[in-house]
């Protein structure tokens, strides 16, 4: 058969519209996205399960008239469940663990047309910006294979930015997925709380701070996803409105003019880097030239507090999934069966009391009201979305020395120490350093997005964000159709093995 050779040449609805119009197969495209993942992925690490045969099958077996008819697709290989195919997580612990049966996304997914070709790499239980996980090495950004994706969705961001599929799955609990569409010059939104469903085996994943959807190249596939797979399923947590209309035709509606304001100062009072600085600046003078208000402004929030509760939260959700890891192993999980890092957390968590989880996630509550009351006055919140450039494969890795601290920590149960000395509060500020933008948008619920306007003077991806009100998703994709079709990304690829 012959290669469908123009395949990475498409966003998804491109690619669905011509399948429909029968200028090129499903078959085909099929076959396309599969070569390019075979070809590029031994240099980048971004598909850690293949799912050729299950995709080629759905193809031949007939697909939905969704949207996305015969398009490639691929999953973050976390929470997103597909019957029969490990789910690990990046766990070692999980590496044998096969769910029965779909999840309610990963069910929209197949009835939007997708064909899903396999599962893309994360962090251990999506802990980290960084996506580099023992039991499956590194995943190594297209733009500089020396650097990181992001993560914790940073094998799907390195997927659709090398060109393997248009889109790929993902989820979003701090900033994972605009993260990774910030370091690899992608679009990135994060929906609403609630707008995606979440079962039928989650419900509040993190408190309420995780909500999955997708990493793009498009606006337009963004918008056409959440239209397909949005809504409450059965015995979801949060009922929230539906949208005024789909929002791919939002893509196509003007924005009006928007009162936006923006900040480039870390919320914790960490350095930002000038590049990620500059792309705020450049952003909001090109926000002024297409007619909108522009104003430097930031909410009342305590960044500090907020930082803490947030680890607080990892600490909690730490302990309960190492102790859930009984059910997977038939057996109590030992520290020997989680990375250090995870098992301290853990530790942790079993340290601090209910009172101190309650009370911090009390001011997720505090910063829900404050930016309730900020957007009265201003539409959108503009910030960067990380406060550095993708950094390098390792850099946040810890040392030896730490590594070995931990070890002994996690042998003695020494988590009590740890609380009584300070260290977690000051671990709260070193782990959000080089990302501090974008858990406010988890903690409180709101949409989000990074869109990528700005690339560093080593053409490397600089993303902005912005931050909607409640349920306003359609703004976002007004704005971001806009600023597309004004600063075009599209075209811009990353090398695709660039030496380390």
């Amino acid at each position: 058969m012959e290669t469908f050779s123009d395949y990475d040449r498409y966003d998804g609805l491109g690619l669905a519209e011509l399948i429909r119009k029968g200028e090129v197969s499903a078959r085909e495209v099929c076959e396309a996205a599969i070569l390019r993942i075979e070809t590029l992925n031994p240099a980048l690490n971004a598909v850690i399960q293949p799912m050729f045969d299950l995709g080629r099958r759905a193809v031949e077996t007939g697909l939905p008239d969704g949207p996305f008819r015969g398009v490639p697709y691929l999953l973050k290989d976390l929470v997103a469940a597909y019957a029969g195919v490990p789910l690990t997580a990046g766990s070692r612990a999980r590496r044998d663990f096969i769910p029965g049966r779909d999840s309610e996304l990963v069910r929209r997914f197949k009835q939007a047309g997708l064909v899903i070709l396999g599962k893309t790499n994360c962090p251990e239980f999506g802990l980290l910006a960084v996506t580099e996980p023992e039991l499956h090495g590194p995943t190594r950004n297209p733009w500089d294979t020396g650097r990181t994706p992001g993560g914790s969705s940073g094998g799907s961001a390195s997927a659709v930015a090398a060109g393997m599929t248009p889109l790929a799955s993902g989820g979003d609990g701090g900033g994972s997925l605009r993260i990774p569409a910030s370091h690899c010059g992608l679009f990135g939104l994060k929906p609403t709380r609630g707008r995606n469903p979440t079962g039928p085996l989650y419900g509040t994943l993190w408190q309420g701070a995780v909500v999955e959807h997708a990493i793009t190249r498009s606006v337009r596939d963004s918008a056409a996803l959440l239209d397909a797979t949005c809504g409450a399923d059965a015995g979801a947590p949060y009922v929230i409105p539906p949208p005024k209309r789909p929002y791919l035709e939002e893509v196509s509606r003007e924005p009006g003019k928007l009162k936006i304001a923006f900040n480039t100062r870390s919320p914790i009072g960490t350095e930002v880097h000038p590049e990620c600085v500059r792309a705020v600046e450049e952003a909001a003078r090109l926000l002024e030239d297409l007619g909108h208000a522009v104003e430097a402004a930031q909410p009342d929030l305590n960044g500090e507090a907020l930082a803490k509760s947030y680890l607080t939260m990892y600490f909690g959700e730490m302990a309960a999934d190492i102790q859930e890891l009984a059910s997977i192993l038939d057996r109590k999980a030992t520290r020997r069966d989680v990375e250090s890092l995870t098992w301290t957390l853990g530790l942790m968590g079993r340290t601090f009391s209910a009172g101190h989880f309650v009370r911090s996630l009390r001011e997720w509550d505090i910063a829900a009201r404050q930016m309730g009351r900020f957007h009265e006055t201003y539409d959108l919140y503009l910030t960067p979305t990380v406060a550095f450039p993708p950094v390098r494969i390792g850099e946040l890795a810890p040392k030896p020395a730490e590594r070995t601290a931990m070890n002994v920590i996690n042998a003695l149960g020494l988590g009590k120490l740890l609380q009584l000395s300070g260290i977690t509060d000051k671990l709260a500020i070193e782990s959000l350093s080089k990302t501090p933008f974008t858990q406010l948008a988890n903690f409180t619920g709101l949409p989000a997005m990074s869109v990528p306007l700005h690339w560093t003077a080593d053409d490397l991806p600089c993303g902005v964000q912005f931050i909607g009100r409640f349920g306003d998703e359609a703004a976002l994709f007004r704005l971001a159709a806009q600023l597309e079709a004004a600063r075009p990304w599209f075209n811009r690829r990353p090398p695709k093995a660039r030496p380390a």
